[in-house]
Formats: structure tokens, C-alpha cells, sequence
């Protein structure tokens, strides 16, 4: 799908920086610092471009339509062998010792049939294998929806216990190495289908479930309200709404995040949601931080305030599927994009940045537009942002990512912050399925464009993949274009 996109006001915002403020003055003198830095060495970090490698997985598909069974072995079992089928909409996180986490989805089972799972997975990068850890290896023959939940007795582990199948959920892992899984959109304990706000917590030793707050079922409305209390005050009875595909941090005290998505608020009201919740994991309490407790319209504008600079009253507008899930740097939190309103409160594919402080509880919009920009057409009015590629490894202030949701992010060793893909806008404010790679620097506040199309394909198809040989980096590879990777 193609839109008219005109950017020549966004693209050129630029922050306003008083002459009292000295800590946005120190920030700039910083930025001039790095500026000057990689102007030095722009020519050999474009020279030394990384490579991809294929690891695993098939590079084909069975059909137009369906992805590839899944091998699940024996549980609790590493094996080479083992792989999860072929699934998108899941939730992965990352333990302390490297090791990838991944749980649920809509994909295809151990025999090929396809639908929501409740299946957990762990990855040890260091060995290439994959262990499943629980959850159903085949979904039930006459419904799509999946397995229900078996909730046990609140706050109590058990082997029985499993969360019900569902996809947009919000998963952590908190200092002791356990997986925790919050919401998303699936089967509750009776089987009804809606957004759930149950959160649960897997022992990674003993390998069971403990149903530890929220609602066993979805309710008559299709999900529950949220209980906010008092802003700021964590209390045993507060509790977020039901919540599909939010964003979601651990915090350097190992407190549990949790922001937006499509919900419930405190009304029953159902839309997007731009509430802020913490989890204390050792106090099992939760506490409404921030945002609106309430929906309007299709959700709230976002309050952008100036570039660069955190403030009390900024507030990311109302969104879901945004990207950069987990990505903390400096112990703050980021968050990039998504489906979602932008300051005027029109609704559209986000290119947004921002950062999170927990200790002051402050916002900063650091980079992209703070309004989209809309036209219309057959389907209504559109509203995205398209991205501004410049050169292929070379950082530009005018260099910024389209709008976008459900990319994959990533923080690098040394602070820097990385997107791959997602469903968004090429530089041709052509939408579709996009497999183009890109690094922030947060120092300098600088995005780069460092590989992949700058431009989607096959009516929004994307891409195809260049797989080169499993297990052999080549410059030449390069994933094809893809949603919720």
C-alpha cells in the first residue's frame, strides 16, 4: 500500500535549547564531542559492515500459508534437533546468563496444526540447542484458540499448573533466573477467549507454574478492568487491566515495567492504553505509575514536550505492538514506535523514541516525528511516518527509521541501540513486512542505517531472505523481511 507522505515538517524537528538549562547545554556539547568523533572514523566503521549468519531454522516454507512443525523432543531436554515451529505475536525475553526465553504465539505445533500455543522454550546460544520447558507440544484438533489455563491455587506452585494459550503477552526475568508472563490475548481457565491480565511465574528449577496475581477468567466484556489506586502508591489490590502486545522493561533494582497496549481500563472501556505500571516482585505488588487510568477515543495524544529533555508532564500517546520490548541502556528504560496515537491524537505507524528514567519518573522524547502525517484514501485515513535511510553506514542527524510496529531490538555491548524490520514504512512510504537493520547512538542521539532494503517489495510482502550456508557468516546474507520476529 502506498501513501502519500508529505515530511517536510517533520523530518526538521529540531530541539529548542535554553541558555539557563545547563544540563541540555552539557548534553549538546557531548553530542558535538561524538559528532566530530565519528566524522574521524565514518569511513572505517562503513568498511567493517557486520555479517548475518543463518543458525537455524528452515528457509523455506511448506506453503503460502502455514510455517513449519515444531520438533519439541523430550521436555526439559536439550537437543540439536529441537526447534519451535514456525509462530509470530510471541514473547521472548532474555535470562542473566544469556539464554533466550520464549513463550506462546500463533504459529504451528509438533504436527503441523496451527493456532495459539502455551508452549515454553529456553536457547542456549552457547550450544545452539533448544530445550522446551512446558506447555503443550499440539493444540487442541477443534480449536484455534488453544489450551486453557490451569490456574491452581493463587500465589502456590504446581506441576499441573500452565498458563492458557494466548499471543501479545509481556514476559520478564527476575534475579533468580525466573520467567515471569503477564496478559496477552488467549484461552482462560474456562477456555473463553479475551485479554487477560493474570501474571504468572515459572521456577526455572523446580520447572513449574504459580498463578501469582490477576484474574483466572476474562469476564462477560471479554477482559478485566484495571484497578489503579492511588498514582504512585503500590497496594496489594491494584492490578493492570487486561492487556495485549504492551511494552515491557526489568529495571536495573529488578522491578518488573509494564506500558500500554490494547486493554481494559479502570472503566471496562476497551482501546489503546497508555498507563505505566511497576511490579515489585519481592512486595508481589503492583503500582500505577503513570499515563491515564481512563480511554478516550482511540486512545490518548501523546504529550512530546522539547526533544531531548525529560519532564514531569511528557507521556508516550496511547500505542500497542511497540518495539524495543526490554531494551534498557543506563538503567533507563527505551521504548520506539508502535501502533498508536501521536500528539494530535491521530493514530498510525509511530517512528517515536523514547527514554524512561525509574528514579526520577521522568519521559524524554529523544528522536522521530511527534505527528504523523495523514492522507486519505480507499481504507480511510492513513497516518504513518517514512524513513529516512540517507547512506549505508553513515550516521546523519536527518537519518531516522519509518513508523513502524513489532520490529526486533536489541542492545549491543557498547549501549547502542538496534532495530531489525518489522511492519512499517520503506523510504518510499510504501508499507509492508521491511528487513532493514539500524543502530542509534544514544550519546549522540544519531541513527544509522546499517543494512538491509531501504525499500518493501511484493505488495507488502517484503523481501526474501538470503540464507547463504547455515552456520556461515557471509556478507551477502541477509534475513527477509518479517513482522514480530
Amino acid at each position: 500500500m502506498k501513501t502519500a507522505i508529505d515530511t517536510s515538517s517533520i523530518l526538521g524537528v529540531s530541539a529548542q535549547v535554553s541558555r539557563h538549562n545547563l544540563t541540555a547545554f552539557f548534553k549538546q556539547l557531548v553530542r558535538a564531542a561524538m559528532l566530530i568523533l565519528l566524522a574521524s572514523v565514518c569511513l572505517s566503521a562503513a568498511a567493517q559492515k557486520g555479517e548475518w549468519t543463518w543458525m537455524g531454522g528452515s528457509n523455506t516454507l511448506p506453503n503460502s500459508w502455514s510455517g513449519r512443525p515444531g520438533v519439541y523432543g523430550t521436555l526439559g531436554t536439550p537437543a540439536a534437533g529441537n526447534i519451535p515451529g514456525g509462530r509470530a505475536w510471541f514473547t521472548n525475553c532474555t535470562d542473566n546468563h544469556g539464554n533466550f526465553w520464549l513463550f506462546g504465539g500463533i504459529g504451528d505445533d509438533s504436527v503441523g496444526n496451527s493456532g495459539v500455543l502455551n508452549d515454553l522454550w529456553e536457547f542456549n546460544p552457547s550450544t545452539n540447542e533448544w530445550t522446551w520447558m512446558g506447555g503443550g507440544s499440539t493444540l487442541p484438533t477443534a480449536s484455534w484458540d488453544g489450551w486453557p489455563g490451569v490456574y491452581g491455587t493463587l500465589g502456590t506452585p504446581a506441576a499441573k499448573n500452565v498458563p492458557g494459550s494466548r499471543d501479545g503477552t509481556a514476559c520478564w526475568i527476575d534475579s533468580s533466573g525466573n520467567f515471569w508472563l503477564f496478559g496477552g490475548s488467549g484461552a482462560d481457565a474456562i477456555g473463553a477467549n479475551g485479554r487477560e491480565n493474570d501474571l504468572w511465574e515459572f521456577n526455572s528449577s523446580t520447572k513449574q507454574w504459580a498463578w501469582i496475581s490477576g484474574s483466572s477468567t476474562v469476564g462477560g466484556n471479554g477482559g478485566q478492568p484495571g484497578v489503579y489506586g492511588s498514582l504512585g502508591v503500590p497496594a496489594a489490590g491494584n492490578t493492570p487491566g487486561g492487556h495485549e502486545s504492551p511494552q515491557f522493561w526489568t529495571d536495573s533494582s529488578g522491578h518488573f515495567w509494564l506500558f500500554g497496549g490494547w486493554g481494559y481500563s479502570s472503566g471496562s472501556n476497551v482501546g489503546w492504553l497508555n498507563d505505566l505500571w511497576e511490579f515489585n516482585p519481592s512486595t508481589r505488588e503492583w503500582t500505577w505509575v503513570g499515563g491515564s487510568s481512563t480511554i478516550r477515543n482511540y486512545g490518548r495524544p501523546g504529550v512530546y514536550g522539547t526533544l531531548g529533555m525529560p519532564a514531569a508532564a511528557n507521556i508516550p500517546g496511547a500505542r500497542f505492538n511497540c518495539c524495543a520490548a526490554g531494551v534498557t541502556i543506563g538503567g533507563n528504560l527505551w521504548m520506539l514506535g508502535g501502533s498508536g496515537a501521536d500528539a494530535n491524537g491521530n493514530y498510525g505507524a509511530l517512528n517515536d523514541l523514547w527514554e524512561f528514567n525509574p528514579s526520577t519518573r521522568e519521559w524524554a522524547w529523544m528522536s522521530g516525528g511527534a505527528v504523523l502525517a495523514c492522507v486519505r484514501n480507499w481504507n480511510g485515513l492513513v497516518c504513518g511516518l517514512p524513513g529516512n535511510y540517507g547512506t549505508l553506514g553513515t550516521p546523519a542527524a536527518a537519518n531516522v527509521p519509518g513508523g513502524r510496529e513489532n520490529s526486533s531490538n536489541w542492545v549491543d555491548g557498547d549501549g547502542n541501540l538496534w532495530q531489525f524490520g518489522g511492519d512499517g514504512y520503506d523510504a518510499n512510504n510504501n508499507g509492508g513486512a521491511l528487513n532493514d537493520l539500524w543502530e542509534y547512538n544514544p550519546p549522540t542521539g544519531l541513527w544509522v542505517w546499517m543494512g538491509g532494503n531501504s525499500t518493501t517489495c511484493c505488495n507488502g510482502n517484503g523481501r526474501n531472505g538470503v540464507y547463504g550456508t547455515k552456520g556461515t557468516p557471509a556478507a551477502g546474507n541477509l534475513p527477509g523481511g518479517r513482522s514480530s520476529a
